[in-house]
This record gives structure tokens, sequence and C-alpha cells, in this order.
């Protein structure tokens, strides 16, 4: 049960710093600031560039943990996969 809740933590936190880091990325694309309008809105852009950076590296971090809390899901997917087994049935 407490691996179930780790696993939905790491889950949201990878889409809370996703949200962050897109975010932030459309903001930092003054381009896309200009077509939408928004000339006149003024950003503090080196803290939204910090901003941007640290969500972006902590999202790594947590690819990183998501992938090896479900390293065993992975495994015995590849596995079928490779051996050419169908891969509906697979439950972790």
């Amino acid at each position: 049960m407490q691996r179930n809740v780790l696993k939905w933590s790491v889950d949201i936190l990878m889409l809370v710093f996703f949200l962050i880091s897109a975010i932030t990325g459309l903001f930092k694309f003054t381009l896309l600031m200009r077509v939408f309008g928004l000339t006149t809105v003024v950003l503090p852009l080196a803290w939204m560039s910090d901003l941007h950076d640290w969500s972006g590296l902590a999202l790594v971090i947590l690819v990183l943990a998501h992938l090896l809390l479900n390293r065993r899901w992975l495994a015995a997917m590849t596995k079928k996969i490779l051996a050419g087994k169908s891969t509906e049935t697979v439950e972790e």
C-alpha cells in the first residue's frame, strides 16, 4: 500500500513540475507572448527562468524515480514485447 502511495505521489509531483516547466517555458517564449498580445505584461524574466530551470531539474529526478519504481513492470513488458507475446495481461 505504501509503495502505491509513493508511486502516486511521484506521479502527481511529475505533473506539477511539468506544468510549472511548461507554463514558464511558454512565458519565456517572447514571440508567443506577442502573438497573444501580452506585450504589456511585465514578468520577472530572471525569476521565471530560474523557476523553469529548477522545475525541469526536479522533473528529471522525478522521471528517474518513476522509472525506478516501475522497473518490474517495464522489465516484464520488455520481455513480452521482445518475445512477441501479447502485452494486454501484464500486471504489476
